[in-house]
Formats: C-alpha cells, sequence, structure tokens
C-alpha cells in the first residue's frame, strides 16, 4: 500500500463513526494543506515571520 493510502486511511479511521462524507473530506483536504505549507517550507519556498509581518505592515500604509 503506498504511503498516501495509508496517510488517508490513517485519517478516516480517526475520524468518529458517525462523520458525514463532507466532514471526512474536509479533513483529508485540511492534512493535504498541510502538507503542501510543509513540503513548501523544506524545498525554500517559505515566508519568514519578519518578511510575512514587513508584507503585512507594508499593507496598512
Amino acid at each position: 500500500m503506498s504511503s498516501v493510502k495509508n496517510a488517508m486511511i490513517e485519517i478516516i479511521s480517526q475520524q468518529p463513526d458517525d462523520s458525514s462524507y463532507d466532514e471526512i473530506l474536509r479533513e483529508l483536504a485540511y492534512a493535504r494543506m498541510v502538507q503542501r505549507g510543509l513540503d513548501d517550507v523544506d524545498a525554500g519556498r517559505g515566508v519568514s515571520s519578519d518578511e510575512l509581518r514587513n508584507k503585512i505592515d507594508s499593507w496598512q500604509k
């Protein structure tokens, strides 16, 4: 079994038995977004807190 499939099975198995289809899909999408963000940081595509603060401050001028 692939690691992606195993990760999905793990997420689904952690959901309550009465979870709706939409709730499970939302959890899977959330996990994917988090993983994509972590992958971006690992690839050097992240933004430091200082850079982000400077960008936000520039919007308020």
